[in-house]
């Protein structure tokens, strides 16, 4: 059973077997969002996905960043991310024709950010979840 089931831009229906929400800065350090923090955060977020399913592809939906302030301290201008970080694994039918479709699902890892904990959902979900080009990043997996 899945949690949810999105409507991709393309029409294909994509289930989320698996959600994982954090907050974007819960386990920050000293210091302040910034690129190198980010780009930090991004990196974990990614090692830690291809680690706990390494089967499963996994495409980073690059996220939004504000600049909130002018002023620059030692890392940078302070750059912030939306709060929640998002890991989710979304299946679907299989990819190749030739597969049974009995055994055979696609499967893709997506790491977004979000300003909310609101699971994604039908037509609902965020443009950037709707407009994943599933043909290209998904990969075909035996049930």
């Amino acid at each position: 059973m899945s949690l949810s089931r999105v409507v991709l831009a393309s029409g294909r229906c994509v289930d989320l077997a698996d959600l994982r929400l954090a907050s974007t800065y819960g386990g920050m350090p000293e210091g302040y969002p910034c690129r190198p923090v980010n780009d930090m955060v991004i990196k974990g977020l990614i090692r830690a996905a291809e680690r706990t399913c390494p089967a499963t592809p996994v495409h980073l939906v690059p996220p939004p960043r504000e600049y909130p302030h002018q002023y620059a301290g030692a890392l940078g201008p302070v750059e912030v991310l939306p709060s929640v970080a998002c890991v989710g694994t979304f299946r679907s039918t299989a990819l190749d024709p030739a597969h049974d479709p009995l055994l055979y699902r696609s499967a893709l890892t997506v790491i977004w950010f979000q300003p909310t904990t609101r699971i994604p959902s039908e037509c609902d979900a965020e443009a950037s979840l709707r407009e994943l080009d599933w043909d290209e990043l998904a990969r075909d997996c035996e049930l």
